[in-house]
């Protein structure tokens, strides 16, 4: 995991995940499967103004769906938070949303759900922390892990 120029946390995909997994997770999305709460994520360019898309886990936790980035200050991350609005696609069904940046003190029991549903795909990124860690671990690498709340 490397710092950005920002200071924040990000892991780069190595090349199975950007040319394998991420292409079939988006194709299967794109035709309709959702695999394990899968979506495509349409998110406008901060700088560009044009349309990006990544394959993403929506997260249903209690009343509420959230995005979280196990990856830390991606590209999509940074986009959502200048845009604050984008889509969510499963094949042709369209939703579109707008999104709330979750404050650390706020994301405990939101990571650790999110953990222990992909802790399988995802949890080389947080540290040692899982699903059953303390409260204060998750409060140590909170703030590596961008969360939105999304509302329609």
């Amino acid at each position: 995991m490397a710092d950005s120029p920002s200071g924040a946390r990000y892991a780069e995909p190595g090349w199975f995940t950007r040319n394998v997994f991420n292409r079939l997770i988006a194709l299967m999305t794109n035709a309709g499967v959702s695999v394990g709460g899968s979506r495509t994520l349409w998110v406008r360019g901060r700088v560009s103004g044009e349309w990006r898309s990544t394959p993403v886990n929506l997260l249903t936790f209690g009343s509420n769906h959230y995005l979280v980035a196990p990856r830390g200050e991606t590209q999509w991350v940074r986009n959502l938070r200048v845009a604050g609005t984008g889509e969510l696609r499963l094949g042709r069904s369209k939703e579109e949303f707008n999104a709330v940046e979750v404050n650390d003190a706020e994301k405990t029991e939101v990571l650790r759900a999110y953990l222990k549903r992909w802790k399988m795909e995802v949890g080389i990124f947080f540290d040692g922390v899982s699903a059953t860690s303390s409260d204060e671990e998750f409060a140590r690498v909170a703030p590596n892990h961008p969360v939105f709340r999304i509302t329609t």
